[in-house]
């Protein structure tokens, strides 16, 4: 079972920003920005293309629609995607404000940031939802 399969399942805890019968959508712990999202699939599937074609294309959609929210919540030029898929065995999209191309670069120093700012960074997130 994934780590994420465990925040599925509620084993973990996560700061979830939107949810569907299908797909998750919560902060990355490890954040290249504020408002770094994952997005998955509730159906653990570890190879984004070894997923049916519907699972896909909903988790495509489902990203949209937070990356939306997460442009409202965090200001920023544009919200990049990255699909990566090596770290964990669970197809996930990251979702991540960009202002510049160096954003998007996994190699430099992750963030941190306190319970409460990511608590309050996914709240806002969510009530971009909303709207």
């Amino acid at each position: 079972m994934s780590i994420f399969s465990k925040i599925i399942a509620g084993e973990i805890p996560a700061y979830v920003v939107a949810e569907s019968n299908d797909f998750l959508a919560f902060l990355d712990i490890n954040p290249l920005a504020k408002g770094h999202v994952l997005v998955i699939p509730k159906k653990e599937v570890d190879y984004l293309f070894d997923m049916d074609d519907e699972l896909y294309a909903g988790l495509q959609l489902f990203a949209k629609i937070v990356a939306k929210g997460l442009k409202q919540a965090v200001p920023c030029i544009k919200v990049g995607v990255v699909v990566i898929g090596l770290e964990v065995p669970h197809a996930h999209i990251h979702l991540i404000p960009v202002n510049r191309v160096d954003d998007i670069n996994f190699s430099r120093p992750k963030l941190t940031f306190s319970p409460e700012e990511y608590a309050e960074v996914a709240a806002s997130i969510k009530e971009a939802l909303r709207d």
